[in-house]
C-alpha cells in the first residue's frame, strides 16, 4: 500500500533502488543532491542536474519537463552521503511562470523495481517561491528512509543550494540555468498533453538507473522494450509505462502484435502502454487478422485522433517515442554488460591465483561469454522492435498527407491549395544510428512555437564529411526556400505570407522558386535600408496586434490589416544589420510567434560573435536546424542525440515549382 505523505512525515524504504517520479502542470528542472550527515553538500559533484545528470548513485533527466523520472541507487553513493534531496526549480528567464502558487501543486512519487509507489507526497501550500527541496532520502542506523519536505525558496536554486551549504551555489545555479536554456533550444518539442490520459505519475515504470551508476540488473533477463515484458492493464486503468523519462507527449492508440509466452508462461502484451487512453476518436482502421504464429500487420491511421491526420501525426509520434525508448533500453543493456564484464575481469586480476594458467584463462573466458550473452539477448530484443517499427514506418509513410510527406512523396503530384491548416508539418527526418533504416517524420506543429535557424555554419556532415563555406550557404538557403515553400503550400490561400531580406543579394539563386511564382509578398529587401524597413513593419504589426489581444479589442485592428500568418526569412545575418536591427529582430523573435510573426534565420553564430553576448538567447530561442545530416537533436524523452535529415526537393524535380505555381494561383483567386 502506497503511503501518502504529508509535511515532514517519514516512511522506512526497504529497497535501494528506487525511481522517483514528478508530476507538475508545467516545466520545471529536476536535480537530486547529496549532502552529509550535517545536511551540508560538500561541492557541485554532488549534485545531479541537467548539466551534469549522472553523479553516483543518482541520474536525472536532461531538461526541463512536466514529468520526470529520477533513478537512485542508494547502495551506490559515497559512504560519506546520509542523504538524497530531490530538488525542484521554475526556469528561470522563460516564458512559463515564476512561482509555484501559480501552477498546479507538484506530485512526487518514489516507487520501486516493480513500478509500485512506495511513498507519494503532493507539495501544497507553496506561493512565492520558485524552488523547493520536494523529498529527501536519509540514512538512519543503517536503514534508509523517505521524507516528506516541502521546503521553498523564493530566491530559486541559488538561495536553495547557499541553505544547503554549497559554497558554489550561485555559480552552479547559472550552470543550471544555461543547460537547461541549451537543453531547450537543441530538444525536438512534444506536442500537448492530453488531458483524457489520466494522471500519468501514478502509472508504473522501469528503473531508469543506467549501469554506470553502480547499478544491478537481474541475470538472464533481457533488457525492457516499448514492446515487451508490459503487462496490460486491468480494465478501465492506465498500463504501465515503459522505462525513460516522462515525455508529456501523445498518446496513440496501440500497435498490437500477437502475444507470446512470457519467462512464467503468462502473454506479453506488445501494445505500447503511452498509446493508449486518449478521447474517444471516430473509428480508426484496423488490420486485418494476423494468421496464426504470425505479427499483426501494422496499419496507417491505427492511433487515436478526430481525423486521419490526427491519427497519422499521433501515429508518427508514437513511433518516435517508441523508438527513443527501445534503443535506451538496447544501450542500458549493453553498457551493463560492458560495466559487469569490467568489474568481473578486474575481479580476476586482482587475485593473484587467476591472472596465469589454464583456471585464469576458463574464468576470463567465461566472463566474455557472460557479455556476449547479454549482449545478443539485447540486440534480439532490439532486432524484434525494429522489425515492428520498419513495417509500421513503411505503411504509414505512403499514407501521409502532403504537410507530413516527403517532397518525393507521389501525394505531391495531386496537391490542391488546402482549406484549412492542418496539425503539423514535416520539417525533416530523424534516426539514430543502430536504427539507419528506420526514418522518423519531424513534425512541428501549427502555428510555429518558435522561429527556426537554418545553421550556414561549417557543419560536419553524419558521414563525416565537411562541405566548404560557399556551398553551405547556398545548401542552408535552399533548405530555407524548401521550408518556406511547405508552410505556403499547407496553408490556406492567404493565411501564409512570407517575407525575405537579403541584405547582400547572395541567395537570389535559390529564392528563384518563390520569386519567380511571385508567392512573396514582396521582392527580397535589399541593403541596410531595406533590412530596416521590412523590421520596421513587421515589429510595428506586432506592436499592433499585441495591443488588440492585450486589450480585449482583436477585432478592432485596422480595414485592410493583414491577419495571415508571417514568416520572415532572413540571410546572411549579421551582413546589413546594425544595433537597432538586431534589437527588433531579438524583439521578433521573442513576441512574434505569439502574434504571428515568425523567424527563419539562415545566418553561421560564428559570423554574430563580434556582437558578443549580445545574441545568445536569440540563437536559444531558435530551433536549429541544418542543411546537412547532422546529430544535434535531443528527443524530449530520454536525451539521445538523433541525427537530423533536411526534407529537400530531389534534384531535378518540378514539384516546387508546380506547387507554388497553384499556391499563386489560389492567392490570386483569393485577393
Amino acid at each position: 500500500m502506497t503511503a501518502e505523505l504529508v509535511r515532514g512525515q517519514n516512511h522506512p524504504l526497504s529497497q535501494a533502488r528506487l525511481e522517483i517520479r514528478v508530476s507538475a502542470g508545467t516545466p520545471i528542472v529536476a536535480a537530486a543532491a547529496l549532502s552529509d550527515e550535517s545536511g551540508r553538500i560538500r561541492g557541485v559533484e554532488w549534485v545531479a542536474h541537467p548539466g551534469a545528470p549522472t553523479q553516483p548513485g543518482l541520474e536525472v533527466s536532461r531538461q526541463a519537463a512536466a514529468d520526470h523520472r529520477l533513478a537512485v541507487d542508494l547502495g551506490a553513493v559515497p559512504e560519506a552521503v546520509h542523504r538524497v534531496g530531490v530538488l525542484l526549480a521554475l526556469p528561470s528567464g522563460g516564458p512559463g511562470p515564476v512561482r509555484f502558487g501559480a501552477v498546479a501543486a507538484p506530485f512526487v512519487a518514489v516507487t520501486g523495481l516493480d513500478g509500485g509507489e512506495i511513498a507519494s507526497y503532493t507539495i501544497t501550500g507553496l506561493d512565492t517561491e520558485s524552488a523547493v527541496v520536494a523529498l529527501e532520502l536519509y540514512r538512519r542506523q543503517g536503514a534508509w528512509k523517505v521524507r516528506a519536505i516541502g521546503q521553498g525558496y523564493a530566491g530559486g536554486l541559488a538561495e536553495l543550494l547557499t541553505d544547503q551549504g554549497l559554497p558554489q551555489a550561485r555559480q552552479l545555479a547559472d550552470s543550471i540555468d544555461d543547460a537547461v536554456a541549451q537543453g531547450l533550444a537543441r530538444s525536438v518539442q512534444a506536442p500537448p498533453p492530453r488531458t483524457a490520459d489520466g494522471d500519468r505519475s501514478r502509472q508504473a515504470a522501469a528503473p531508469a538507473l543506467g549501469p554506470d551508476q553502480g547499478g544491478t540488473a537481474p541475470q538472464g533477463v533481457p533488457p525492457m522494450s516499448p514492446y515487451v515484458g508490459q503487462a496490460p492493464g486491468a480494465p478501465g486503468q492506465p498500463a504501465p509505462q515503459p522505462p525513460a523519462y516522462p515525455p508529456g507527449a501523445p498518446d496513440p492508440s496501440a500497435v498490437t502484435q500477437p502475444d507470446a509466452p512470457t519467462a512464467s508462461g503468462g502473454p506479453i502484451d506488445y501494445s505500447h502502454p503511452r498509446r493508449r487512453n486518449a478521447a474517444p476518436p471516430p473509428p480508426a482502421p484496423t488490420a486485418p487478422p494476423a494468421a496464426p504464429g504470425q505479427p499483426a500487420q501494422p496499419v496507417a491511421g491505427d492511433a487515436t485522433g478526430w481525423s486521419m491526420d490526427e491519427r497519422l501525426y499521433n501515429q508518427v509520434w508514437g513511433m518516435f517515442e517508441d523508438l527513443a525508448r527501445t534503443m535506451a533500453a538496447y544501450r542500458s543493456a549493453v553498457d551493463f554488460a560492458e560495466s559487469r564484464m569490467d568489474k568481473e575481469l578486474e575481479q580476476l586480476l586482482s587475485d593473484p591465483r587467476s591472472r596465469i594458467g589454464g583456471q585464469g584463462d576458463a574464468a576470463r573466458e567465461a566472463v566474455r561469454a557472460r557479455h556476449a550473452q547479454l549482449v545478443a539477448q539485447a540486440r534480439e530484443v532490439l532486432d524484434r522492435d525494429l522489425a515492428q517499427l520498419t513495417a509500421e514506418a513503411e505503411v504509414v509513410e505512403p499514407a501521409l498527407p502532403p504537410a507530413y510527406a516527403r517532397w518525393d512523396n507521389p501525394v505531391w503530384h495531386a496537391y490542391r491549395v488546402p482549406m484549412e491548416i492542418p496539425m503539423a508539418v514535416r520539417l525533416g527526418d530523424l534516426h539514430l544510428p543502430e536504427a539507419d533504416r528506420i526514418r522518423i517524420p519531424m513534425l512541428v506543429r501549427l502555428p510555429l512555437e518558435r522561429g527556426l535557424w537554418i545553421d550556414s555554419g561549417r557543419t560536419a556532415s553524419s558521414d563525416g564529411s565537411l562541405t566548404d563555406a560557399h556551398a553551405m550557404r547556398r545548401l542552408a538557403m535552399e533548405t530555407a526556400v524548401a521550408h518556406a515553400a511547405r508552410l505556403l503550400a499547407v496553408y490556406p490561400a492567404g493565411e501564409f505570407t512570407v517575407h525575405v531580406i537579403d541584405p547582400a543579394g547572395s541567395g537570389a539563386q535559390p529564392l528563384v522558386p518563390l520569386v519567380q511564382t511571385g508567392v512573396l509578398a514582396s521582392p527580397p529587401a535589399l541593403g541596410a535600408a531595406g533590412v530596416a524597413d521590412v523590421l520596421a513593419r513587421l515589429t510595428q504589426r506586432v506592436d499592433l496586434v499585441q495591443m488588440a489581444v492585450r486589450g480585449g479589442a482583436a477585432d478592432s485592428l485596422p480595414p485592410g490589416f493583414d491577419t495571415s500568418q508571417q514568416l520572415l526569412i532572413v540571410n546572411d545575418f549579421p551582413h546589413g544589420f546594425d544595433d537597432r536591427a538586431v534589437n527588433q529582430l531579438r524583439y521578433l523573435a521573442d513576441e512574434g510567434p505569439a502574434f504571428g510573426v515568425h523567424l527563419m534565420m539562415v545566418a553561421d553564430r560564428e559570423e554574430s560573435s563580434a556582437y558578443g553576448p549580445l545574441l545568445d538567447p536569440l540563437w536559444r530561442s531558435l530551433l536549429r536546424l541544418t542543411p546537412v545530416a547532422d546529430d544535434h537533436l535531443a528527443d524530449p524523452w530520454v536525451g539521445h542525440a538523433w541525427t537530423y535529415e533536411p526534407s529537400l526537393v530531389p534534384p531535378g524535380s518540378q514539384v516546387l515549382q508546380q506547387v507554388l505555381t497553384q499556391v499563386a494561383a489560389a492567392r490570386t483567386k483569393y485577393t
